[in-house]
């Protein structure tokens, strides 16, 4: 699968199975665990497996393509609560305006390191949601998605904390 192969909006990824493995596998590779607890690499496995991480995971998972202003590509539907866009507007959306523009500078070089080391772990930041409110993402993993080939597809994140930022009086 190839950056270029790689809808670029729609529920084409949303379900993929082929996607789902991409997701699946780079995290595994690059993290050294599961990215579903008991799931299986296995392609006939890959469906229901897909489903779920979209449709019922309680955790957030994103990603976004290699373009030089990234675009999301994918969000399961926790993300979607999350950053209060459906799918449609997300994947739409350049992951930059994920967070504002004083954090955009912090966000980029944490996008550096993925890229220099694979992946990150721990990562706590700010982010935006569509109605305006910030939020910060705690533990966060970003991931390379690279295929078994050695292709860069992009680069996806996982959290299961997130906590809306408290005014400051």
């Amino acid at each position: 699968m190839s950056d270029t192969n790689l809808p670029e909006c729609g529920m084409d990824l949303a379900l993929d199975p082929e996607f789902y493995l991409l997701l699946a596998s780079s995290y595994a590779r690059l993290v050294g665990a599961p990215l579903i607890a008991d799931a299986t690499q296995n392609h006939d496995d890959a469906v229901p497996q897909a489903q779920w991480l979209y449709q019922d995971a309680p955790f957030c998972v994103l990603a976004h393509n290699t373009a030089a202003d990234p675009v999301f590509i994918y969000a399961n539907r926790s993300a979607q609560r999350c950053f209060e866009y459906d799918w449609d507007e997300i994947t739409l959306l350049p992951s930059r305006l994920s967070a504002q523009a004083p954090e955009r500078s912090e966000r980029q070089r944490l996008l550096d390191a993925v890229t220099c080391t694979g992946f990150i772990d721990n990562y706590r930041g700010l982010r935006i949601a569509k109605s305006g409110r910030r939020f910060w993402i705690e533990k966060a993993v970003v991931w390379q998605l690279i295929d078994e080939m050695g292709a860069i597809h992009g680069q996806a994140a996982l959290f299961h904390q997130w906590q809306d930022e408290v005014a400051q009086a």
